[in-house]
């Protein structure tokens, strides 16, 4: 049974998950598989790019921050997904070795006008390495149940 519904969330409330080490070799593999981009291959490549050595994927950051999500309290809520992503922002190199905590902080909630069993939490991620430097921010609109929905 869910422990958290759309009406335990409230605007201003922070969460804070991790920390996660990512690795140099989960870096080459998703960027082989997903992005195989010189920069998220090879040090010498990423020495030479814009990211000034080895990083992470945009796209492998944002899923570390959702496995980060899924993990520490999506599983144990009621959520029905999310319907967008309104913004996602990389703002500095996720690097092998980094210890990546995610804060969350809910933005806004909205009960849905025509589904009474859902409510809408904007959250805002912010992904933050060992030394307080905020590698990316995404912002979304989870979809969770109420207490009083049929999904309870």
């Amino acid at each position: 049974m869910p422990k958290l519904y759309f009406e335990d969330f409230s605007p201003g409330q922070v969460r804070e998950f991790g920390p996660r080490t990512v690795t140099r070799e989960e870096i080459v593999e998703f960027a082989a598989e997903f992005d195989p981009q010189p920069m998220h291959l090879d040090e010498t490549a990423g020495r030479a790019s814009m990211l000034g050595g080895l990083a992470a994927s945009g796209w492998h950051t944002c899923c570390i921050s959702m496995r980060m999500m899924i993990d520490d309290f999506i599983l144990n809520s009621s959520s029905m997904g999310a319907n967008a992503v309104d913004e996602v922002k990389w703002l500095a190199p996720v690097r092998p070795g980094d210890a990546l905590t995610l804060r969350t902080t809910v933005k806004d909630t909205r009960a849905s006008r025509s589904r009474p069993e859902l409510g809408f939490v904007t959250v805002l991620l912010e992904l933050l390495n060992q030394n307080g430097v905020c590698v990316m921010t995404l912002q979304a609109p989870l979809m969770l149940g109420t207490r009083s929905g049929p999904a309870s």
